[in-house]
């Protein structure tokens, strides 16, 4: 395989993972816009949702999907999910502690990291 299809198919795994990252976080700003009373509701979180998620599928459609990336895509989804809860609730104290979402973000991201490569043992 060349190096150029390599760069190709590493870029279109990149794309799927950072739409997954941003479907997660509009999922969670919608769900807390219709939820948390601090926060007012707006539509384009589920605009932005509705395009991510379109991206994803002709993504799906067009290119072939590597052996680990839907589950690394799902761990992407959630580190925006739970990343944009803890967010919301630095921002806005009152609604709860931050720890957990802290702690689930840091712990996904650190796996996600390690499937893609980024993180390695020293030799």
């Amino acid at each position: 395989m060349s190096s150029e299809a390599t760069k190709k198919d590493f870029g279109s795994e990149k794309k799927t993972l950072l739409l997954a990252l941003i479907a997660g976080m509009c999922g969670n700003a919608l769900l807390a816009g219709l939820t948390v009373s601090e926060v007012s509701f707006s539509i384009f979180p589920l605009i932005a949702m509705v395009l991510a998620v379109q991206s994803l599928y002709q993504e799906y459609l067009r290119n072939p999907v590597a052996e680990d990336i839907p589950l690394v895509g799902l761990a992407c989804f959630f580190v925006g999910a739970f990343g944009y809860s803890a967010f919301l609730r630095a921002q806005y104290p009152e609604t709860g502690s931050n720890f957990f979402a802290i702690i689930v973000t840091l712990v996904l991201m650190l796996w996600v990291g390690k499937k893609l490569g980024y993180i390695v043992k020293q030799q």
